[in-house]
C-alpha cells in the first residue's frame, strides 16, 4: 500500500501567514498607545477632507482595529494584484509585496493618525484587484466608492477600464498597439454606464441620508474650490494663500484641469500595459492633488514592488531616495519651527513641501523612464537602440 507524499509547503504562503498578522498586531499595539493622539492633527498625516474627527467620532480601541484591518485588506489586495499580473496563484514574493506596503512609513503614520486616506488607498487597491481578476462590477463599485470619498480619484477611471478590457499582464518589454490584442471595445460603453449608475446611486443615497445637497460643496466641492488653506504636503495651499482674490477662480480651474491633462498621454503611451498606466496616474495624483497626505505618494511607492521588471532601468534611484529622506526630515522640522517655536514662517514649510514634490516627481519620472527603457533592452557590446 503506497502512502502519498505530503505536498511541500509554499514558502510564500507560509511566510505571508506569519509575517502579515505579526505586522498587523504590532500596528494594533501602536494604536493603543498615546501616539495616535500626538499625530491626530499633524498636517503631513491628515488634511481637512481626511481627518477622521471631521467625519465620525470613532476613537480608541475601535478605531485602531478598524484602521489596522483596513491596511491589512489593502496589503492583501496588493498581493492579489501582483499574482494576477504574474498569472500565478501564489509566489515567494507575496510576503515581500505585503510587507513593503504594511511597513512603508508613508502608510503607517497616516494610519496610526487615523487619517481616512487609508480607506482611499484600500479602495483604490480593491478596485485594481477586482479589475485584474476580471470582476468588472466589483471593480466599478469600489471605484465609485473611492470617487465618492475623493473626487480627484476619477483620474484612474480610463486606465481601469482598459485593465478590464485587456488584462493586468506585464507587456512593458514588448509593446504593441492595443488593437493587436483583440480587445472588445464595444464593452467600453456598458462598463462606463455601469460606473455612472453606481456613482449616481451613491450620490442619491448620500443626498437622502443628509437631507439635501449640502454635502456636495463640503466634499467634492472642497477639492475644487479649496476652502480650507491649512498647510499640508501639497502644492496648492500656499499658492492660494498668496493669491489675489480676483485671480482665484482662474487658477482653481488651471490647477484642476492640470490633473486631467495627464490621462490621455499616459494611457496612449502605455495602452499595452494599462495596470502600469494606472500606477503612473496614481503617482501623479499623489503629487498634485488638492489635499494630499503622506499616504498618497505612499501608495505609489508601495506599488513599485509589483513591477520588479523595471528595477534595472531606473536612472537615479539613489537621488530619489535621498530626496525623500531630505523632505521627510525637513517637513516636520520646519513645521515645528513655524507653528510651535515661532522662529520660522510659512515660506520655511512650503520650501520643504516643494522638496517633497520634487522627490515624488523624481520617482515618477524614474518610473516613466524605466517603463519606456525596458522595451529597448540592455546595451550589447556598447550599442543600444535609441528612440527618436
Amino acid at each position: 500500500m503506497s502512502v502519498p507524499k505530503p505536498r511541500p509547503v509554499d514558502n510564500g504562503v507560509f511566510n505571508l501567514g506569519l509575517a502579515v498578522p505579526s505586522i498587523i498586531f504590532g500596528r494594533l499595539l501602536l494604536g493603543l498607545t498615546g501616539i495616535p493622539v500626538l499625530l491626530k492633527y499633524n498636517q503631513q498625516l491628515s488634511s481637512a477632507p481626511t481627518s477622521h474627527s471631521n467625519l465620525f467620532p470613532l476613537t480608541g480601541f475601535g478605531a485602531s482595529i478598524l484602521w489596522a484591518l483596513c491596511d491589512a485588506l489593502g496589503a492583501w489586495a496588493l498581493v492579489q494584484i501582483w499574482r494576477a499580473r504574474q498569472r500565478v496563484s501564489t509566489s515567494s514574493r507575496d510576503v515581500l509585496v505585503a510587507t513593503i506596503y504594511l511597513l512603508n512609513p508613508y502608510i503607517i503614520l497616516p494610519s496610526i493618525a487615523h487619517s481616512t486616506a487609508a480607506f482611499e488607498n484600500t479602495l483604490m487597491l480593491l478596485s485594481l484587484m477586482f479589475a485584474s481578476q476580471g470582476r468588472a462590477s466589483a471593480s466599478l463599485v469600489s471605484l465609485a466608492l473611492l470617487v465618492h470619498l475623493s473626487l480627484s480619484s476619477i483620474l484612474v477611471l480610463v486606465p481601469l477600464l482598459l485593465v478590464l478590457l485587456l488584462d493586468p499582464a506585464s507587456r512593458l518589454a514588448s509593446p504593441k498597439p492595443l488593437t493587436s490584442y483583440n480587445v472588445e471595445f464595444r464593452r467600453l460603453i456598458p462598463l462606463l454606464g455601469e460606473f455612472i449608475i453606481d456613482l449616481s446611486i451613491l450620490t442619491i443615497a448620500s443626498t437622502f441620508i443628509t437631507g439635501g445637497w449640502v454635502w456636495i460643496p463640503q466634499t467634492w466641492g472642497a477639492s475644487m474650490t479649496l476652502p480650507d488653506l491649512t498647510p499640508n504636503t501639497g502644492l496648492w495651499w500656499y499658492f492660494f494663500t498668496e493669491m489675489f482674490d480676483h485671480f482665484r477662480p482662474f487658477f482653481l480651474m488651471v490647477f484642476s484641469v492640470h490633473l486631467l491633462i495627464y490621462i490621455a498621454p499616459i494611457c496612449i503611451k502605455f495602452q499595452y500595459d494599462p495596470l502600469y498606466a494606472t500606477f503612473l496616474l496614481i503617482g501623479i495624483l499623489g503629487t498634485f492633488k488638492a489635499y494630499p497626505t503622506l499616504s498618497d505618494p505612499g501608495l505609489f511607492l508601495s506599488m513599485i514592488a509589483i513591477f520588479p521588471e523595471i528595477y534595472p532601468y531606473f536612472r537615479h534611484p539613489m537621488v530619489t531616495a535621498l530626496l525623500h529622506l531630505h523632505a521627510v526630515l525637513l517637513m516636520p522640522l520646519f513645521n515645528h519651527l513655524w507653528l510651535n517655536q515661532g522662529t520660522g514662517n510659512a515660506n520655511f514649510y512650503y520650501a520643504s513641501t516643494l522638496v517633497f514634490a520634487c522627490s515624488n516627481g523624481a520617482a515618477l519620472v524614474d518610473c516613466i523612464w524605466a517603463g519606456l527603457r525596458i522595451a529597448i533592452g540592455e546595451e550589447r557590446e556598447g550599442y543600444a537602440v535609441v528612440q527618436e
